[in-house]
């Protein structure tokens, strides 16, 4: 097992070889962020968002919690949104969730964990919601359904936020996207969910849980 003294030694190693190979690295990341991209995703540490994307340190602006939930009494996650999007001015924010995610496994089965359980509250109401869908699925293809269905719906949250309706209202460019991440080939998956007006919404939202059926069904 890794001592904690090993990540200060692995740091200094990292820092150095940094510096060596890229000379004046850390003297750029001084100067203020600027990255066109935000990912929320999972807490799960398999799923780092700068090396599945190939993005450099303050190229993208992350927020991260158990199983990328969005809610609109998270003030929390609302205002790393609002930073991101009034402040770093992001062109693009990146929902991402992944394929075997135990707390989208935990709302599927009702698997009770413990205070997480009025957190995962949420990914069973999104499993409520769409339980005609899953019943209709084989068993062993609900629990990926179900974390792309999670996906679809917390970009909607994040695009009915008020940060995205002002946003947008005054005419930024600044696109929701929604993803997956498959830990067993290290793949992102589109969901076809990338959202850019209010006006769009609704129609992405249904084409993107219709091809979901169709595409579990399969």
């Amino acid at each position: 097992m890794t001592a904690i003294a090993d990540l200060f030694s692995h740091n200094r190693a990292w820092a150095a070889e940094m510096e060596r190979t890229r000379p004046g690295f850390f003297s750029g990341l001084v100067k203020q962020q600027q990255p066109k991209f935000m990912w929320i995703g999972c807490s799960d540490s398999r799923v780092p968002a700068n090396q599945i994307t190939g993005l450099e340190p303050g190229e993208v602006f992350v927020h991260r919690n158990v199983a990328n939930v969005v809610v609109h009494s998270d003030l929390n996650a609302l205002s790393a949104i609002q930073f991101a999007v009034e402040m770093l001015k992001v062109e693009h924010i990146m929902v991402v969730g992944h394929y075997g995610c135990g707390g989208v496994l935990a709302a599927l089965h009702g698997t009770r964990i413990g205070l997480a359980d009025n957190w995962i509250r949420h990914i069973q109401d999104v499993r409520d919601r769409h339980r005609v869908l899953l019943e209709k699925l084989a068993p062993e293809r609900r629990g990926d359904a179900l974390v792309d269905l999670n996906v679809i719906e917390q970009v909607v949250n994040v695009s009915v936020s008020t940060v995205m309706v002002d946003a947008w209202a005054k005419g930024q460019k600044v696109t929701v996207h929604g993803w997956a991440f498959g830990v067993h080939d290290g793949l992102l998956q589109d969901l076809g969910m990338s959202v850019s007006s209010t006006e769009s919404l609704d129609t992405l939202y249904h084409a993107a849980v219709a091809r979901i059926t169709a595409a579990r069904s399969t």
